[in-house]
């Protein structure tokens, strides 16, 4: 007989290892380049992901100017007590392609965070949900901030959730502006 504590750890425990790129790099590479040009290279592989998607298992599936599409897993890594995809990681989702639907619209030394987020849950996300897909499309863009709508959907094309956000839009610090003409 031994004294030792019983393990905290179930035997059914499941691990994920997790490896990102230096998110100072990933920031340094769009620095210098138009937002489409950054989605597009992070879309071809020529530049990391972030690693708050790597964490997530969220990728890139499409960026044009305006508009993007990324896709989850319903895995159950992101799952709460209840079974189902925490809402904070379907939050992270929309708020990642309406963010970078707005990045897709902004010039060479111009950046973006978000000022509001509203998202409306429609049903529960769960392992039957299959591939989570996000598109985001920005409904405005002015000088100052920009307003982007999401909509998430299960793998059979159910509706999981909305959400809008309102954007500020700045100069990035030590950015190079581009050459004015004339």
């Amino acid at each position: 007989m031994t004294d030792e504590a019983p393990s905290k750890t179930p035997a059914s425990a499941r691990r994920r290892i997790v490896e990102w790129a230096d998110p100072h790099v990933i920031a340094a590479a769009g620095r210098n380049v138009a937002g489409l040009d950054f989605l597009r290279s992070l879309l071809a592989g020529e530049i990391p992901p972030p690693p708050a998607i790597q964490l997530l298992g969220i990728e890139i599936v499409s960026v044009d100017p305006g508009t993007a599409s990324m896709r989850m897993p319903a895995a159950e890594y992101l799952f709460n007590p209840s079974g189902s995809v925490h809402g904070g990681s379907l939050a992270t989702l929309l708020d990642s392609v309406m963010g970078c639907a707005v990045h897709s619209t902004l010039p060479v030394g111009r950046g973006y965070t978000t000022l509001e987020f509203k998202m409306n849950f429609l049903r529960a996300a769960n392992a039957r949900s299959g591939v989570l897909t996000a598109v985001g499309q920005v409904v405005h863009g002015g000088r100052r901030q920009a307003v982007a709508e999401g909509r998430l959907s299960d793998s059979s094309g159910r509706l999981v959730a909305t959400a809008s956000t309102t954007c500020l839009l700045f100069d990035l610090p030590g950015a190079v502006a581009p050459a004015l003409a004339g």
